[in-house]
C-alpha cells in the first residue's frame, strides 16, 4: 500500500484527514447500485471482497450523544457492547439525518475518519486480525484500505468485541 501524495481531484475529507496525518492508505470505487440493500455488503461484493474485511460505519446515540461504532459487513454491531467499550449506559442507532449532519457524510457513505463532527469511536476487535481493512472513503461507492492499527490511530478508536 502506497502512501497517498496527498489530496487529489475528488478527495474527501476522509481522504484529505489521511493525508495530513501522513498514514499511509489506498482507495478503490466501484459502481454504488442505489437498490443495493447494504453499503458495504455491496461494497464486499463489488470489489471481490471478503465481507469479513470490508467494516460499515454505524452512528449511535449513546446516552443522548452521538458515537460510531464500526464493525465487518458480514455482521452487526452489538449495541450493548458498543455502549460498555465506549463506557455508556444505552445504545441505539442514531436518527439517519443527525447522522449526516454531524459527520458531514451522507449514509452509506459515513466514514470513521475526517468527521465534521469527531466522534467518539469503537471498532470491532476482529479488524485487527488483518493486515489491512477497508472502511468508507466518504461517499458511496469509495472505499479506503487502511491497516487497522493507523484506523484506531487518526480515530482514537477502542478496540472491542462490538460485532456479532
Amino acid at each position: 500500500m502506497a502512501r497517498s501524495p496527498g489530496p487529489a481531484k475528488g478527495a474527501t475529507p476522509a481522504t484529505a484527514a489521511l493525508t495530513a496525518a501522513g498514514i499511509s492508505f489506498a482507495t478503490v470505487s466501484y459502481t454504488h447500485d442505489p437498490r443495493a440493500a447494504g453499503y458495504a455488503t455491496e461494497a464486499a461484493e463489488a470489489l471481490g471482497l471478503d465481507p469479513a474485511r470490508v467494516f460499515k460505519t454505524l452512528v449511535v446515540s449513546l446516552d443522548g450523544k452521538l458515537a460510531v461504532g464500526v464493525v465487518p459487513a458480514s455482521g452487526s454491531l452489538d449495541l450493548k457492547a458498543l455502549a460498555d467499550a465506549l463506557r455508556g449506559k444505552k445504545a441505539q442507532l442514531a436518527d439517519q439525518r443527525e447522522a449526516e449532519r454531524r459527520t458531514g457524510y451522507i449514509a452509506g457513505g459515513i466514514s470513521p475518519v475526517g468527521q465534521k463532527t469527531r466522534l467518539p469511536t469503537a471498532l470491532d476487535e476482529s479488524a485487527m486480525t488483518f493486515p489491512t481493512i477497508f472502511v468508507s472513503g466518504g461517499r458511496r461507492g469509495f472505499e479506503i484500505e487502511i491497516a487497522p492499527a493507523d484506523l484506531v490511530s487518526v480515530c482514537s478508536a477502542v478496540v472491542a468485541a462490538i460485532g456479532r
